[in-house]
């Protein structure tokens, strides 16, 4: 049985349908309040969603006070499913997700060669093998780091070396028979934790991540931050460290310079005379190491200064703090709290911050969010 359309949905009917996929199951006065909508108006827009199977009424709750008993509204999350991808630089992390986002599956496929042909035919083959799953996908969602344009061009893949504008959508749109969107890699977690996340009752909050670079967005008023520098890193270059090392454009102690897990690693094995990896510098500085530990102190700081520099120039009252490098923060919170505290006026409000373990399962979450937006928002 065709599962229910979401076209040609449009104006209330599917404000109210964007509502109960996001928050439901919702009550009915909830979605009357968040959308200014009358009782009266709500049943009005509503019976046609809940005949044509849309939207479906869940078991009556008991009410809050006088009155009779809620039926919220609710729809089927298994009545679509997507597919994300997080493409990096040696590999593709793909999940299968129903159209909440619940990830149902999970599948990482290696890169045989990096050019966009060689990277297509790896996220084709790989989508087939989680879309055998189910019987049928709805869309694929894809992102990178980097520069996109329209949900359809890489513009700029820096960890990919590809020339610029490949019409990466259309290629996959191509290779795969869906329909495809393209999105940077934090904007498209960035909708996850709006939509589906820690930020989807939030209507203002920063998600930061550091990994093998320092991404960022800011969602302000529900709304999630673009423009054509989303995606540059600009923030990978506010300085944190007078003294610090220099990063790969030559700004001294920046926030790439400091936190990036290379940089990180880096500046360990310089200091212990031997290569080690992230992850063994911070075991070394555990461990008591001087040389390890001096160099993730410093990091450890320099992370809460980052993290008081965007509540200060934001304002926003929760910050979500991931990526790969997030172990840094995780490991020694109190030197990064203590830095965040020294970077902020006793008068300014509380800031609620999350320290967020990062597997690749979450980017490529993200990616599928951005494939369900564009289902249901009709983007494409």
């Amino acid at each position: 049985m065709e599962p229910p359309s979401w076209r040609p949905l449009e104006g209330q009917a599917h404000r109210i349908a964007v509502e109960v996929l996001v928050h439901g199951p919702v009550p009915r006065g909830q979605i009357a309040r968040r959308l200014g909508l009358s009782p009266a108006t709500l049943s009005r827009l509503t019976k046609p969603l809940i005949e044509a199977g849309l939207l479906f009424e869940v078991d009556p709750r008991p009410p809050e006070g006088r009155g009779r008993p809620s039926r919220p509204l609710d729809i089927d999350p298994s009545s679509r499913h997507f597919i994300g991808v997080k493409i990096t630089a040696e590999k593709a992390h793909g999940v299968l997700t129903d159209i909440r986002a619940k990830v149902i599956d999970c599948q990482v496929a290696p890169f045989a060669e990096r050019s966009p042909e060689g990277v297509v035919k790896t996220v084709a083959e790989l989508a087939a093998s989680l879309g055998s799953q189910v019987g049928q996908i709805t869309a694929l969602g894809v992102s990178a780091a980097g520069l996109t344009k329209d949900y359809q061009i890489l513009r700029h893949a820096p960890y990919l070396g590809w020339e610029p504008d490949v019409p990466l959508a259309a290629m996959l749109r191509e290779a795969t028979g869906l329909a495809t969107a393209v999105d940077n890699d934090v904007a498209a977690w960035t909708e996850a934790e709006r939509w589906f996340g820690d930020g989807r009752d939030r209507p203002d909050f920063a998600l930061v991540t550091t990994g093998a670079g320092v991404g960022y967005n800011l969602v302000t008023h529900r709304h999630r931050a673009s423009g054509p520098d989303v995606g540059v890193g600009l923030l990978g270059h506010v300085p944190l460290d007078p003294l610090g090392p220099l990063c790969s454009a030559g700004h001294q102690g920046c926030a790439e310079a400091m936190l990036t897990t290379g940089a990180l690693a880096a500046r360990v094995s310089a200091a212990t005379g031997r290569p080690v990896t992230y992850e063994r510098s911070l075991e070394l500085a555990a461990q008591g190491d001087p040389a390890a530990r001096a160099a993730v102190t410093a990091a450890a700081r320099a992370y809460g200064r980052l993290l008081a520099l965007i509540a200060n120039t934001t304002f926003v009252p929760f910050i979500i703090a991931s990526g790969e490098g997030v172990d840094l923060a995780i490991a020694h919170r109190d030197l990064v709290r203590d830095e965040f505290a020294a970077g902020r006026s006793d008068h300014a409000s509380p800031v609620e911050i999350l320290l967020k373990p990062a597997p690749f399962t979450e980017w490529a979450r993200g990616a599928a969010v951005v494939a369900i937006q564009t289902y249901v928002l009709g983007r494409a």
